[in-house]
């Protein structure tokens, strides 16, 4: 059995690897992997290259800029193509529409997070440029001793800011707070759980690669027509996002179930998307393609194969995104 390194850059994608984990996909490719631990962006810009760390989930915006600076990133497989938003204000406050929060202070927290809202924003007429809304950074990425201390959910709550955009569970704790919460359209994005690497290691062990592709597919088919085992399963091990009981572990569930990409393929817009962030980021980012990053000959290989419509005619169902209805 090969060990793998494949750390974390959210505790939100441990909603997956939590149950392609414990659904025994890893073990079925003959994979030890330790997943559950966090990497920083610059560490994983330091490791994964070098091949210290195998895999790790993210680094989705500030790889484009490294690589014209000779950096070998590269992105094989990528688990959703959707960010799912909601709109979160003060429950006696006037905003009932996206547009309301014009000239309001909007909270954002985190870098690839921060550059999601700021795209969305501008996407749907309120550009931070023109100071159509006021940007403000709360935790560990802004300078302000204040804001550094307060979560999104905090900061709306004491009127630190208006507004704030939030997915589950961070949705439903924000509900149970007594926040009011404004479903928006979703946001094509290169989010959430992401199979990166580097093209050495890929080169060197592409046997490892498939393995680990096919894993994550293994575990998605699982996730979608297994739904009781996986809320069972993000009860017990999803924590790290808070304490999840059976009513935000299946609104979770749904949320994310529909939106995993079943072929791990993302959508082009969802690419074009995070180039936009890359580009805001730096500028150097535009010498690059938005597809260069991005090998998918190894998941061709698998697709071509049958390996993933066999997996999905075993349980009945074609290989394609779709909710399932849990009570």
């Amino acid at each position: 059995m090969d060990h793998i390194n494949f750390p974390y850059r959210s505790t939100s994608h441990l909603a997956l690897m939590h149950i392609v984990a414990e659904c025994g996909a890893f073990e079925r490719q003959n994979l030890d992997v330790d997943y559950d631990k966090p990497i920083g962006r610059e560490d994983a810009h330091r490791l994964v290259p070098t091949g210290e760390i195998e895999f790790t989930s993210g680094n989705h915006v500030s790889t484009y800029a490294a690589r014209v600076r000779g950096d070998n990133w590269v992105y094989l497989g990528q688990s959703v193509s959707l960010n799912h938003l909601n709109l979160v204000v003060r429950a006696d406050s006037e905003i009932n529409k996206l547009e309301d929060m014009r000239k309001k202070k909007f909270g954002s927290k985190g870098r690839h997070p921060g550059l999601n809202d700021w795209l969305y924003l501008k996407q749907h007429g309120l550009d931070v440029d023109r100071d159509d809304v006021e940007f403000l950074q709360f935790g560990s990425v802004t300078n302000d001793s204040e804001r550094k201390k307060l979560n999104l959910i905090e900061a709306v709550k004491t009127g630190a800011a208006d507004g704030c955009f939030l997915s589950q569970p961070k949705r439903e704790f924000a509900e149970r707070e007594g926040l009011k919460i404004i479903p928006l359209e979703s946001q094509p994005m290169v989010f959430f759980a992401t199979v990166s690497s580097s093209l050495p290691f890929v080169q060197k062990h592409p046997d490892i690669a498939k393995r680990m592709l096919k894993a994550l597919i293994d575990g998605i088919a699982y996730i979608k027509t297994h739904p009781q085992e996986s809320i069972r399963i993000l009860m017990e091990k999803h924590t790290k996002e808070g304490k999840l009981d059976l009513n935000t572990a299946t609104k979770l569930y749904n949320e994310l179930a529909p939106t995993l990409e079943p072929k791990l393929y993302p959508s082009l817009e969802a690419v074009f998307n995070v180039y936009e962030e890359a580009k805001r980021q730096n500028k150097e980012a535009e010498k690059i393609h938005p597809l260069a990053l991005w090998d998918f000959h190894l998941l061709r290989e698998i697709d071509d194969s049958g390996y993933i419509d066999d997996l999905y005619a075993k349980y009945n169902m074609k290989a394609q995104a779709r909710a399932f209805p849990v009570s």
